[in-house]
């Protein structure tokens, strides 16, 4: 839901004080970790809703084939995991806070007196997200009418009204409204509207107290927010702010490193696994703390997959890596697609077997990646059109057009 290689700043990066060509292979190195671990994130989060609109669940499931471990029932019981596939969701608040304070904290490790052109900042957000928005809204629109003319109707279509629309588009769904018809996964966006809003206050503060004590004030504000909103179903940002400011506590942290050849301890991989551990269990007992169990674990864990030089890795990670280009896309139109779907084929009844799922993954990734090319890429490129020329280059870096 941010760019990977986004920085606030409108220059190229990086600013180490690095050879070009180390520079060059140690942007590339972290861009390909959060470009795969986005395309995870954006994969979980999917199936995870795509088994809910399709399957009848492992519960339901295991009551009616029992200990029968043919192969479709075993392939079955292998997605357990994804049960938890809503910690897909927090992975993204921490990646967008560490991609959009990136640039600025390089910046600030650099000049501290250095500050944000806020104006052009909104800007280039502006620009970037609700085009993207407005069409995915449209999109919904129009699949979750054709869903509606095939009765019975799937529970998960809300009001796909004018008004509906509307809060949506503004940003408002978990404040003023729901969110619009079948895509329930747009209330996240929501809140990271939220979060650019408020960046220019937030970078305000780490320039007067750092970061540290930015992170300890938001941590304080999360809690407050966590008793007063979210506690009677009020979604705001705030609620959520601790694992986007995350995100930036590592993004300024590293900015500011001083490089060590030391060997990185593994200490913060076994804290990720406990943490993630942790939210799995909370989740039995809600979802809201377990996201910020998972945000803390993934924290943990992407503090350390940044210290380490990685190329393009297997096949995995360069295709997860592929997906994490287009996983904006494919997170805002995966679940009209999938109701409509469930709507044609079985008239919207949950379905015993597996695989009708994998087919559905099969149809919305690709039409993701259309509307990505469609309407996504011509977005960022809008946004990277209002950013600020470098005054030390006269080219436009890949980074900058991905921004």
């Amino acid at each position: 839901m941010s760019d990977s290689a986004f920085e606030a700043t409108g220059t190229s990066l990086p600013f180490q004080a690095l050879p070009a060509s180390e520079a060059r292979a140690e942007s590339a190195s972290k861009d390909h970790v959060i470009d795969a671990m986005r395309g995870f994130a954006a994969l979980l989060v999917a199936y995870f809703h795509c088994r809910q609109v399709e399957w009848i669940g492992m519960q339901s499931f295991h009551q009616t084939v029992g200990r029968s471990l043919d192969f479709s029932n075993i392939v079955a019981y292998l997605t357990f995991p994804v049960a938890w596939g809503s910690a897909g969701v927090p992975i993204f608040f921490v990646i967008s806070g560490y991609c959009i304070h990136r640039g600025a904290a390089l910046r600030l490790a650099q000049n501290p007196a250095w500050r944000l052109d806020a104006t052009n900042f909104w800007a280039r957000r502006f620009a970037r997200i609700y085009p993207v928005l407005f069409a995915a809204l449209l999109l919904t629109l129009a699949l979750d009418w054709a869903s509606l003319q095939l009765p019975p109707v799937s529970h998960k279509i809300r009001e796909i009204g004018l008004q509906a629309f509307l809060v949506n588009l503004f940003s408002l769904q978990g404040v003023a409204g729901k969110t619009y018809g079948s895509n329930g996964a747009l209330w996240t966006l929501s809140l990271e509207v939220q979060f650019y809003a408020i960046y220019p206050l937030l970078f305000a503060l780490r320039r007067r107290i750092g970061i540290t004590p930015v992170l300890v004030l938001v941590a304080l504000v999360n809690v407050v927010s966590a008793f007063c909103l979210e506690r009677h179903d009020i979604q705001f940002f705030t609620s959520y702010w601790l694992s986007w400011t995350l995100g930036a506590w590592i993004a300024d942290t590293k900015a500011h490193a001083v490089a060590s050849t030391q060997r990185p301890s593994l200490l913060l991989y076994g804290a990720a696994a406990v943490f993630t551990a942790l939210g799995c269990v909370a989740f039995h007992f809600g979802q809201y703390v377990a996201f910020q169990l998972w945000a803390l674990g993934f924290a943990c864990y992407l503090y350390r997959a940044l210290d380490t030089r990685r190329t393009a890795g297997g096949t995995a990670m360069r295709a997860l890596s592929r997906l994490g280009d287009f996983s904006f896309s494919l997170y805002v139109v995966h679940l009209p697609i999938f109701v409509l779907l469930s709507s044609l084929l079985f008239r919207s009844a949950l379905q015993q077997s597996i695989w009708p799922s994998f087919g559905y993954m099969l149809v919305a990734i690709p039409v993701a990646y259309g509307f990505y090319r469609l309407v996504e890429l011509p977005a960022m490129k809008w946004s990277a059109s209002l950013k600020p020329r470098n005054a030390n280059s006269g080219k436009t870096s890949k980074t900058a057009v991905r921004a």
